[in-house]
């Protein structure tokens, strides 16, 4: 499955894409530190670059045409992995039983790289259409693919991983063609289905208190107690605040982070540590790093030389904006706190693992643009 390296590769390689995305990543190695001197999560996500790089590179590589027809085979795979979620092999870390422990391996998330198969099933499938709107059948196959997934995430329950999973469809859905109709019906089932599943949920006791008084903190926010359940999120906000134009560069002694009044400051809010320690300028920053990293693989996606390829690059760029958008609103106090990581700047081996293997694959792509 990997190709020997050529000098054509080696030209066609996209070094801007790669520096970006490592760049970013130093940057969040920066601020973990920042976030927690004295511990050792920094020194971790270090070792993790490296091994996602290794990955990163494997995939490049590749000849991702050969990888997307095995996906039925590395979706199975990763519907296996979350099976073992909810066996014995599984770890429960803050009340979630997300995580699975392997001898030699050790302990990983495997409701992240559940998304790339994800990604492969669905391109593969969807790719294949020649032209024409979608049939409802089609759609309903999409919706039975992505609920494979989904449903075996809900059973953790980790519901801010399973929200990550439908940006997935929705690319893939808009791309293929979908008929208007159908995203009207869909938002008018959404809209009556989230409120009457919200109500059904605290009745029964699905939705937990500390879930409803994080929803409860955006909608109403004066109505919360900023000790309790909206502890999370007056935190990050005050964070946030802190940071003015060019951060507090450096003055530990004020940190919210480094003095413990932030919760989780190295992953789901690393970018109210980002904001506190470089401001304005440093957010604006790594914004328009993101900005120029999702540009990229959109223009990847229209040279892309084959729709499964085009559908595979267009997916990752909008599950990659849609977490960039979740966790900065977590962070700035508009969206719930639903744990959704800051794509390879919080801390944790699973996800930027993920991460740099779905910038091999659009990178692998771009590659053989030129190749039939």
């Amino acid at each position: 499955m990997v190709a020997i390296i050529e000098k054509r590769d080696l030209r066609d390689f996209d070094w801007l894409t790669t520096l970006l995305a490592i760049a970013i990543a130093a940057f969040g190695v920066w601020q973990i530190h920042n976030a927690l001197p004295n511990e050792s999560y920094w020194s971790k996500q270090i070792v993790g670059i490296g091994i996602a790089l290794f990955a990163f590179f494997v995939i490049v590589f590749s000849d991702y045409r050969r990888i997307i027809d095995l996906a039925p085979f590395f979706y199975g795979f990763g519907l296996l992995l979350l099976a073992l979620v909810l066996t014995p092999l599984g770890v429960e870390v803050n009340g979630q039983q997300a995580w699975v422990k392997l001898p030699v391996i050790g302990q990983f998330q495997p409701s992240e790289f559940a998304k790339i198969p994800t990604v492969l099933m669905l391109a593969r499938y969807f790719g294949q259409k020649k032209g024409g709107a979608l049939t409802i059948r089609e759609t309903l196959v999409g919706v039975a693919i992505l609920a494979g997934p989904v449903g075996l995430i809900m059973l953790e329950p980790d519901a801010g991983q399973a929200i990550t999973y439908f940006p997935l469809l929705a690319a893939v859905l808009f791309l293929s063609g979908i008929k208007v109709r159908y995203v009207i019906g869909g938002l008018v089932l959404a809209a009556i289905m989230i409120p009457t599943a919200y109500y059904v949920g605290v009745q029964t006791g699905v939705i937990k208190r500390y879930q409803q008084e994080r929803i409860n903190a955006i909608l109403d926010p004066e109505s919360v107690d900023p000790r309790g359940y909206g502890y999370h999120t007056v935190q990050s906000v005050i964070t946030v605040g802190k940071g003015g134009i060019a951060g507090i560069q450096g003055d530990s002694q004020t940190s919210q982070s480094v003095l413990k009044f932030l919760p989780e400051p190295q992953t789901d809010f690393i970018f109210a540590v980002t904001a506190e320690n470089t401001g304005f300028v440093g957010c604006i920053s790594l914004l328009l790093a993101y900005a120029l990293l999702l540009s990229r693989m959109i223009a990847g996606a229209r040279e892309a030389n084959e729709r499964p390829a085009m559908l595979v690059i267009m997916s990752i760029a909008t599950a990659l904006a849609f977490q960039i958008f979740m966790n900065m609103g977590m962070a700035l106090g508009v969206l719930p706190v639903i744990g959704v990581p800051l794509p390879l700047m919080s801390a944790g081996l699973s996800a930027l693992l993920t991460t740099f293997c779905a910038i091999g694959f659009v990178i692998s792509i771009r590659m053989r643009r030129f190749v039939n």
